[in-house]
């Protein structure tokens, strides 16, 4: 690739100034797999030149993963260490930043039990729940980016020959973040000013519902009162602007947790823990899935429902217009992270607090009254295409457009 270099450490001056948008005197961590050496040793040179006081780098390796659910004892997937958890509470408390280069392998748990793994997630997801508070509540800054692994590249661009493939995702990685355009950090400012004018827009409607048509689809979600459109990035507790996941062309909120009524169909599949699930469908009565499908990896939906009782509600509702620049390359990712930007997209599971007024305040017990949905899990799932359809319901009954033919009429 021409520049590929250049290319690369504008990549991780971006990923750094807007993602994490790392302060002096400040601790980072990077979670990276050991496959983005090159890009993760530039981050952590980044992140010193703007002034970070210490670095530490927690490297992960797929093929290791496997084999403890190859060869470890069953007692190990209800293990996760508390000392662990508690490393990270403390380095939460002190207001370290997170950084994740989160490319799961899709078929990374191919012939694994699915129970094993979702006993594992389940485990690390109740160790860490002090933890998560502070990336759920947007009390730290913490920011999931991506980068090709041959294992990805291998399943995303499986169209092209061996030795093409990663360079392949490495241009759509680039392309998808702006990192091509002169100034990418200027330009990931302007764009993150579009997506405000959305949330705006969205936020002066104060919607009671919401109203999806598409085939398969036929699904009514109600908004809680003093629910809040978010979308770009947002604030932590120091007043310090950081994105969440990049690239992101999203606007979120939350639905009524008892306020979802009807059925929807995906139109993504989806990787949940490097397993994928591929033509699911969910039936909500009073906001409880009682029922769904899936044409592969029903049984994995299965184990993701069994972790709590909030994961049968929903807990995000986001917008995206298919005309978005990741649905125009028109290629399925197989990561969440980046296909929910190229389509409308909902969450089972826990819901963020900051999409509600005051929720960064209240209680797990004071949010479910207020109608928002508390888990242990949060699992996005896509169900936009060029045939959705969006209406939103005002406080007096009015009925208008929101979507046509999944881009934006509002």
């Amino acid at each position: 690739m021409k520049d590929f270099d250049v290319m690369l450490e504008k990549y991780a001056n971006l990923v750094v100034k807007v993602g994490v948008n790392v302060q002096p005197g400040q601790v980072l961590m990077v979670h990276a797999p050991i496959e983005t050496v090159e890009l993760t040793r530039l981050i952590v040179g980044k992140a010193y030149e703007a002034g970070a006081k210490y670095v530490i780098v927690d490297w992960d390796d797929e093929a290791t993963t496997r084999i403890r659910y190859e060869k470890a004892p069953e007692y190990s997937f209800d293990y996760y260490p508390q000392w662990q958890a508690e490393m990270m509470e403390k380095f939460a408390e002190e207001n370290g930043a997170i950084l994740h280069i989160k490319v799961p392998d899709p078929e990374l748990f191919n012939g694994i039990d699915s129970s094993k793994v979702s006993r594992a997630v389940k485990a690390a997801a109740v160790a860490r729940k002090n933890y998560s508070k502070y990336t759920r509540n947007s009390k730290i800054s913490w920011s999931l980016v991506k980068a090709p692994t041959r294992a990805w590249a291998n399943k995303v661009f499986a169209d092209l020959p061996e030795e093409e493939r990663v360079e392949a995702m490495w241009e759509a990685v680039f392309q998808m973040n702006r990192v091509g355009s002169e100034d990418p950090v200027a330009a990931w400012r302007e764009h993150i000013g579009q997506l405000k004018e959305s949330q705006d827009r969205m936020n002066a409607k104060r919607y009671k519902s919401l109203h999806y048509r598409a085939p398969g689809t036929d699904l009514h979600v109600e908004l809680p009162e003093g629910h809040l459109w978010r979308g770009g990035g947002g604030e932590n507790d120091k007043g310090v602007y950081f994105v969440a996941n990049m690239p992101t062309e999203e606007i979120y909120s939350m639905p009524h947790r008892t306020g979802v009524n009807g059925t929807v169909r995906s139109t993504l599949p989806l990787n949940l823990n490097g397993r994928l699930v591929e033509g699911l469908s969910f039936t909500f009565k009073d906001g409880k899935v009682v029922a769904y499908e899936a044409e592969s990896g029903r049984e994995h939906l299965t184990s993701l429902l069994a972790t709590d009782e909030g994961a049968s509600y929903l807990g995000e509702v986001a917008l995206v217009q298919h005309d978005s620049p990741i649905s125009c390359l028109n290629r399925i990712f197989y990561n969440t992270g980046i296909d929910e930007n190229a389509s409308c997209h909902f969450a089972l599971g826990s819901a963020y607090p900051v999409n509600i007024v005051g929720g960064t305040k209240l209680t797990n017990e004071e949010l479910v009254a207020r109608g928002a949905n508390v888990s242990l899990t949060h699992v996005d799932f896509m169900i936009g295409s060029a045939e959705l359809d969006i209406d939103g319901e005002l406080a007096d009954g009015t009925i208008e457009p929101v979507f046509r033919k999944g881009n934006w009429v509002l």
